[in-house]
Formats: C-alpha cells, structure tokens, sequence
C-alpha cells in the first residue's frame, strides 16, 4: 500500500484502521480473539497505521491492538489518544492536566505493550488545561522518547496555532465526511498553513454513506448513534438520504461502490488527508481498501464539491452531551 506523510516526516498508510468499533460505542463487539485476528488480517493487507484510545473500552482497545501487533510493532504506527479521568473504568469528564497525562501515557505504554508511542493526540481539548501547558508537558514527553509526534483532536484554529507554536503538531484528527464538511470553513486551510497532517475519522459519516443506513433503521442498544440527532431523527433521515442517492450515482458512474466514492473522494482532496475507517468485518475492510483505485479528476472533483454544496443536511452529528466537549474556542 502507498505511503502518506502527516506533518513533515510520519509515514503511514494512506488508509489506517480506527479500531474503536472493536470494542466501544458500537456493539455487537466481536471477542477479544476475534479482533485480534482482524487487526492481523488488516495488516497482512496493507494496513499500517492503527487508531486506539484509552477512552474505546475504556482501556480494553488498547489492550487488544497491543497484542494484536506486538509481533510487528516496529512495523506499524499506533496512535492512541488520552485526556479524560476515570473512577476505575467509569469516565468521569475532561481531564489533561499534565500528573493525569503523565498517568494516561504509561497506562497506554503498558497496555499497547509497548515502550513508545508514534502518534499521541489529546482528545478532546481540556477547558481547564490551558493548551501551552500540554504541549509544553508534551514537548518534555516526545524529548523523553516515549512520545514520537503528537497531535490534536476536534481543536478549533486558535488552539491549533497556539499548541503548534509551543510544540509542533503532527496531526489532527477530525470528523470529516461528505456527511460532514464544516472542516473546510476553517480548519483545513489553518493546516495546510502550518503543514499538519490531517486524519478525517469517520470518513463513511458513522456508516450513513454505504447506503446500509435508510429511514426507520434501528441500531442495536448500546449503539452511539441512537443519540446522535442525525440518525435518532426519522424527519432529518429521510431527508439526508438525498445525499446517499448522489454517492451511488457517483457510484455507478465511477464503476465502484458507495464505499469507494466516500473514501476515493476524501483521498483526492489533499495528499495529506489519510482516513481511519473503522470496521470489524474482513469483507467492509477489503471494501475500504479497494477506494485506493478509485480516483477522481480535477473536473470531477469541483462538480461533485458543486453538487454537495447544494445538499443541505439535516441535524447535528453529535448528541448535545458530545456536543459540550467540542472545543469551539
């Protein structure tokens, strides 16, 4: 599989896997020997660049991706993400003080088996930790070799610009879909400005744009988008499903599928866009992965951005408690 740069040096694959789905906020979760395996399967594919978190569990994806790589670590890139605190495995709010980053970063260390980490993002911004005082905790942690670049996720501009200015970004990690565009407004000219990678994550609009999604579906319990107004909405449903209609025209047109089109299209924006489908089906990974031939010209792509534009989608993409830890500063 070709390579993509974040920032100025990380190398990964051009599509990672975002391993969340393993394990948190979409159930039915397969067992523990059953991710393991996948994740294996993905990398024999091409797959080297591998998304966790503390928080997907919470700790159990960590532990599960530790395992399923540790034959190969120096083969992969693991990014992991820390900034909540916890009550044994309760999550109890924001937290990136640096005691509690400092915590998170050896919890992670020991779980990911692992004595470094490639790619570490706060994630979600901390209202309480000014941003200079993480990236000044961070700085010491990437001279200290347990950290090799760093990142931000869900950041507004000004956080951005002020974290980068203390210690370089490498990467943001950001919602980003035909489903959702609102990065284009702000946040992705401010990183091609100051030459940071960017990983869109959920780069299929949490599943909406393989067509499987239609009016009156129901997710199992348990499932983060029975909460999320865009999906627990039959009105705002019904009249997204226009935007689902155009990808599978475009589908036909271009000889793939729904699939191809959302991650062809993202792939074709900037060379330094690299997405993160989750999955944790072998057939929807070789889905994704085929979206690597799926090539858009420049033509297409201003018709299609043209189109999109005259879309207008109904309902928020986070429910308001997810809402509140969006950092819009």
């Amino acid at each position: 599989m070709k390579q993509r740069t974040l920032g100025k040096e990380l190398q990964v694959s051009e599509i990672g896997l975002g391993c969340m789905g393993l394990s948190f906020s979409q159930p039915p979760f397969p067992t523990k020997e059953e991710a393991i395996t996948f994740i294996r399967e993905a990398y024999k594919k091409g797959v080297t660049f591998f998304d966790t978190a503390e928080i997907y569990g919470p700790f159990d994806n960590e532990e599960i991706l530790g395992e399923a790589v540790k034959d190969f670590r120096d083969k992969v890139v693991i990014a992991t993400k820390f900034g909540f605190k916890y009550e044994g495995r309760e999550i109890k709010g924001l937290d990136s003080s640096p005691k509690t980053m400092r915590e998170a970063l050896e919890g992670s260390l020991k779980r990911l088996q692992t004595d470094y980490i490639d790619l570490y993002y706060q994630h979600r911004v901390d209202p309480k930790t000014p941003i200079e005082v993480v990236a000044t905790e961070m700085k010491s942690v990437i001279a200290s070799g347990k950290v090799k670049y760093w990142g931000l996720s869900e950041a507004s501009p000004r956080t951005i610009r002020k974290a980068h200015q203390v210690c370089s970004l490498t990467a943001l990690q950001s919602e980003y879909s035909m489903f959702w565009r609102d990065a284009e407004k702000e946040i992705i000219p401010t990183l091609e400005e100051l030459q940071i990678g960017f990983v869109p994550f959920s780069p299929l609009g949490k599943g909406f744009l393989t067509g499987t999604v239609t009016p009156g579906h129901i997710f199992p319990e348990g499932d983060f988008r029975n909460t999320v107004p865009r999906f627990n909405n039959p009105e705002y449903l019904a009249e997204n499903m226009k935007l689902v209609d155009y990808v599978k025209e475009l589908a036909i047109k271009k000889s793939t599928t729904p699939v191809g089109v959302a991650l062809g299209w993202i792939l074709a924006q900037k060379p330094w866009f690299v997405r993160i489908p989750g999955t944790k089906k072998i057939e929807h990974l070789e889905k994704n992965l085929e979206a690597i031939t799926v090539e858009f010209s420049p033509e297409e792509l201003k018709e299609i951005q043209k189109h999109l534009d005259s879309i207008e989608l109904l309902g928020n993409r986070y429910s308001e408690a997810s809402e509140k830890q969006i950092d819009k500063s």
